[in-house]
């Protein structure tokens, strides 16, 4: 009896403690809003996150949503950042389903023109064993670059033009960033829900992520 009551202590400590540890970022990332010049809302958008749903980081899962949202102009680009939640589900030793919760902070800058799908990610395990059943990547001149990262395109041109010589050394100093173009979206994942003094360096990353695409991208 005395194991139940602790228990049942325990997880209203930890309610509590997500309720004020929730509020504590919402009012902090209110705070970067309004130093930022952005419109910020919080809470949970099912229609932005079926908007993105075609950008590879945000099909997983079930009960896909968006929240803490910031958007608006960024240093001329029209941005949205925000916390994004999905679930996926498994079952344990007595067969008994467990919902599993994934909580990732995402950027999107959107781009005045369309392009192919270009995903870039750092070289790991997983996407060598992609590589060897025949999902291949781009190889590219600096073979520093090509052993960090997987690089995959069904348009190898615009692969070549998009990772140039200026991007190749960007991102070999920036080697754990995840990023993906499709369609008219330049973005950017993590793998965790960054803290809100980490959100403005990181949208600043976002930003000489863009200004390294050639122009002539955007004028052919």
């Amino acid at each position: 009896m005395g194991g139940a009551i602790i228990v049942v202590f325990c997880i209203i400590g930890a309610m509590i403690w997500g309720i004020m540890a929730g509020k504590k970022r919402r009012d902090a990332m209110t705070l970067l809003a309004e130093e930022l010049g952005l419109d910020f809302h919080h809470d949970r958008d099912y229609q932005l996150a079926d908007r993105y749903s075609f950008l590879d980081k945000l099909r997983q899962g079930s009960n896909r949503y968006c929240y803490n949202i910031l958007s608006g102009d960024f240093q001329g680009h029209p941005i949205s950042v925000f916390d994004y939640h999905y679930e996926t589900y498994s079952t344990d030793s007595k067969g008994r389903r467990q919902t599993n919760h994934h909580h990732f902070s995402f950027f999107v800058l959107t781009l005045p023109k369309y392009f192919p799908e270009l995903t870039i990610a750092k070289e790991s395990f997983f996407s060598k064993i992609a590589q060897a059943v025949g999902f291949d990547d781009i190889d590219f001149e600096s073979h520093e670059f090509s052993k960090k990262f997987a690089v995959r395109s069904k348009d190898k041109k615009f692969a070549y033009d998009f990772c140039n010589a200026q991007m190749i050394d960007y991102l070999l100093g920036h080697p754990n960033i995840n990023l993906e173009v499709d369609q008219n979206m330049l973005a950017v994942g993590y793998s965790s829900c960054l803290k809100v003094e980490e959100i403005k360096p990181h949208l600043e990353r976002l930003i000489e992520i863009r200004e390294r695409m050639p122009d002539y991208l955007f004028s052919a």
